[in-house]
């Protein structure tokens, strides 16, 4: 931890650091999953499938900045590299290959659905271990994530 003026106590602050990390490396992966879809979708609704995964990888690479950012702002380091995110993501990992719509969608859907469960399961630790700040990032991910999650589902037939 760098030295820092903020006036979270250090364990708190290192703490916050290292679950935001762990849930970086999984932003990281599911922004990589969600545009190997976006690359490789096929079907008679390519185009605003196609479309659809790269709105939600925008939303997605933002939700990575807003971690990273927080984790620098506590005064530690944003372990963000592709080699760490490899080793370290939490989500499930994505079948390569081209499919169609309803793969790609069903695979999203799960990709999106464990990353929300773990970020609501993030805002709980963080408000237990005294960081509201960092509970009220992931309760704005989950939200988000939920919002995503809708408009992937969307396209699964009930």
């Amino acid at each position: 931890m760098y030295q820092t003026s903020n006036t979270l106590s250090e364990n708190i602050r290192t703490k916050s650091a290292e679950l935001l990390n762990r849930h970086l490396a999984a932003a990281i992966d599911l922004h990589a999953q969600v545009k190997q879809a976006h690359w490789n979708v096929r079907g008679p609704a390519f185009i605003a499938i196609h479309e659809l995964f790269d709105k939600v990888a925008d939303a997605v690479e933002g939700y990575s900045d807003t971690i990273a950012e927080r984790a620098a702002a506590l005064g530690g380091t944003a372990e963000g590299t592709v080699q760490v995110a490899a080793k370290r993501s939490f989500l499930e990992q994505y079948k390569l290959g081209v499919a169609d719509e309803k793969a790609h969608i069903a695979a999203l859907t799960a990709a999106l659905a464990g990353f929300g469960d773990a970020a609501r399961k993030a805002i709980d630790e963080a408000a237990a271990f005294g960081d509201a700040d960092t509970s009220d990032v992931f309760t704005e991910m989950s939200r988000g994530i939920d919002y995503q999650l809708w408009l992937v589902e969307s396209h699964l037939k009930p």
